[in-house]
């Protein structure tokens, strides 16, 4: 009778192995050979410095992916549902601020104090400050929007934006990571003649944007290939691109510059082993990518901010091993001494007071 039984989960065990074959795959992926993992030490030795963290509005906001203050100190921020929220400090209540309809992501204000939103289904989106949205922009070069993501804000009103992927939308990221084709646009949107033109494409997840001190240059985090790429504005390598920083250590998601000129990049988690295994074999990543997507890697519990100086240098980092207090970390905004971190899909925004630095280490 055993036997018998083990030889039927056998049969069906092969049946379902020949049926997952025949499938058709939902990417078209590319080998990919990552980069060695940079070892955890010097600036980034493991600490438990984010288990210090203030948990804002806990419970009371869902996916607080970026977060953005106003004029009056206000910290604003966007929830899965598509609601913006605007929450009274010190103590974090939320309040409705717009509704977008949509997955607000990046968040920035304009000159004129509207809320800038990119909204991962709607397109780049102004809302101004009686709550009224506007949409700037759906596409570029004829192609559409499909994962609008962050951005920043020039002096002048100009915006610098991300769309992720031109083909795979914010459900299907994780297609993005595996298919390793170079989907991603870096674009700028002038709000006078209201006309959206393309800086870089053929970016690997296109992500967090920030502009530099004196606006030279620009930057994007290319998440699935752990690195951050330069556009140059100003200078004689105006209009060109190199590697701002290279080998992270985990995904980078959101990016910020700090007032000093330094930039904080928030790693949504650590390198992933398995993930780095797989990238060389397409045929793997194919057959994973047709299983449900709870049968694939997850990304390690790990909180981590890593600031950056105007060089691209590592100055330190600041972690929670094993998530325990915050995790899935999407932003790093620093404001009046301490650091606003945003999440994907956890209930919190985290608030971290910043210890001092040595003097002249963070220099740019």
């Amino acid at each position: 009778m055993g036997r018998r039984l083990l030889g039927g989960a056998a049969a069906l065990l092969g049946l379902a192995l020949i049926l997952l074959l025949a499938l058709p795959a939902p990417i078209a992926p590319l080998a990919y050979a990552p980069p060695p993992k940079p070892p955890l030490t010097g600036p980034l030795a493991p600490n438990d410095a984010l288990a210090s963290a203030t948990l804002l509005a806990g419970g009371r906001v869902h996916g607080p992916e970026d977060v953005a203050f106003d004029g009056l100190g206000r910290l604003y921020t966007g929830t899965a549902d598509g609601t913006l929220l605007r929450l009274r400090l010190p103590d974090g209540s939320p309040e409705e601020f717009a509704v977008t309809g949509g997955r607000p992501l990046g968040l920035r204000f304009d000159p004129a104090r509207n809320l800038v939103v990119c909204d991962s289904r709607r397109g780049l989106l102004a809302v101004d400050p009686e709550g009224r949205v506007s949409v700037l922009a759906t596409e570029a070069e004829g192609i559409p929007f499909r994962f609008t993501n962050n951005l920043d804000i020039a002096a002048d009103g100009t915006i610098y934006f991300s769309d992720s992927s031109s083909r795979f939308g914010q459900s299907e990221y994780l297609y993005d990571l595996l298919e390793a084709r170079p989907h991603g646009r870096l674009l700028r949107y002038d709000p006078v003649s209201r006309e959206t033109r393309v800086l870089l494409r053929g970016l690997y997840f296109a992500n967090g944007v920030s502009l530099a001190r004196d606006e030279s240059f620009v930057l994007v985090n290319e998440t699935y290939r752990y690195r951050i790429t330069r556009y140059w504005l100003q200078g004689p390598r105006a209009g060109t691109a190199d590697t701002f920083a290279e080998g992270l250590p985990g995904f980078p998601d959101n990016l910020d510059r700090s007032p000093r000129g330094t930039f904080w990049v928030a790693l949504f988690t650590v390198r992933n082993d398995l993930l780095d295994a797989l990238h060389p074999h397409p045929w793997a990543k194919s057959l994973l990518s047709k299983l449900p997507k709870l049968a694939w890697p997850k990304p390690a519990p790990y909180g981590l901010v890593v600031e950056l100086d105007a060089k691209g240098n590592l100055i330190r980092s600041f972690q929670d091993p094993g998530g325990r207090r915050v995790q899935q970390i999407t932003t790093a905004r620093e404001h009046e001494g301490r650091l606003y971190l945003g999440t994907l899909d956890h209930r919190w925004i985290g608030r971290f007071d910043l210890p001092s630095l040595a003097p002249g280490a963070a220099l740019p």
